[in-house]
């Protein structure tokens, strides 16, 4: 099976905001997703969130970090939680494991199919803005529960050590 390089598409039509993720999303979107995160959260006329990851082959931890952050960012904001559509069983176990349904709506299917996507520009990111991003994003998982906290407390642990001492290899 070929894996293909991870895209994030959006759209916004009418108050709905919808992020649809395809391929194999790593940590190099990471500056894409808080991007998006921090922008819905000053989106004027919000009412919805969808994240579509039926196209996802592989979302990784730090991308569901940001994930996350997206739900946190439009927390109080809208009628309803953000909603997830995942058909894979892989991705929605990894979304059940690791406390999503708290968070978001867990759909395997849309209501209907959103309108316009158009790609979204991919912001670059150094190797510090990565490894910062990497700790936030493992940070805002360990607060999502107990799971989450025994499983990542070792790597925020080791990142937040490299943070500590100013020469890292």
């Amino acid at each position: 099976m070929m894996i293909h390089e991870g895209r994030i598409k959006a759209a916004f039509d009418s108050g709905v905001f919808l992020l649809k993720l395809s391929g194999d999303v790593r940590l190099t979107l990471c500056a894409t997703l808080d991007n998006q995160a921090r922008q819905l959260a000053e989106t004027p006329g919000l009412q919805a969130v969808l994240i579509d990851l039926r196209e996802a082959s592989n979302v990784d931890s730090t991308a569901l970090g940001f994930l996350a952050k997206v739900a946190m960012a439009v927390q109080g904001k809208l009628e309803q939680p953000p909603t997830i559509i995942a058909d894979n069983p892989d991705v929605r176990r990894m979304l059940d494991v690791m406390g999503f349904a708290r968070y978001f709506t867990l759909m395997d299917a849309p209501i209907t199919e959103p309108a316009k996507l158009r790609d979204l520009t991919v912001v670059p990111a150094d190797e510090e803005g990565m490894r910062k991003r990497i700790l936030e994003a493992h940070r805002i998982l360990m607060h999502m529960n107990e799971h989450n906290r025994e499983e990542f407390q070792p790597l925020v642990e080791m990142l937040e050590a490299q943070e500590a001492s100013p020469h890292h290899p």
